[in-house]
């Protein structure tokens, strides 16, 4: 796997742009210089983010959203965790 977030990612197993092996990596989304944990899909060549309003459904049982628009950073979670400390052996 590349360092690189996708360009378009969204969390929503109908949507063209769900990935599951990205998503099970773990995605984290700067949105403005703040970080967001309630993103459901981004593009970052747009410069968008769609949240959910709340616990409003459509009549498909589907989130209600909207969209804001800013810069948007997406990042992988693990990354840092890739370059965590190494297991020391205990010699007596």
């Amino acid at each position: 796997m590349t360092d690189t977030p996708p360009d378009h990612l969204s969390i929503n197993p109908r949507s063209p742009h769900f990935d599951q092996a990205v998503l099970e990596r773990g995605i984290g989304i700067r949105f403005k210089g703040k970080e967001r944990r309630d993103v459901e899909e981004y593009s970052v060549s747009e410069g968008w983010i769609r949240v959910a309003l709340g616990k409003k459904v459509d009549r498909h049982g589907q989130p209600l959203t909207i969209k804001l628009s800013g810069p948007v950073e997406p990042y992988y979670q693990d990354a840092e965790s890739d370059t965590g400390p190494q297991d020391e052996i205990d010699e007596a």
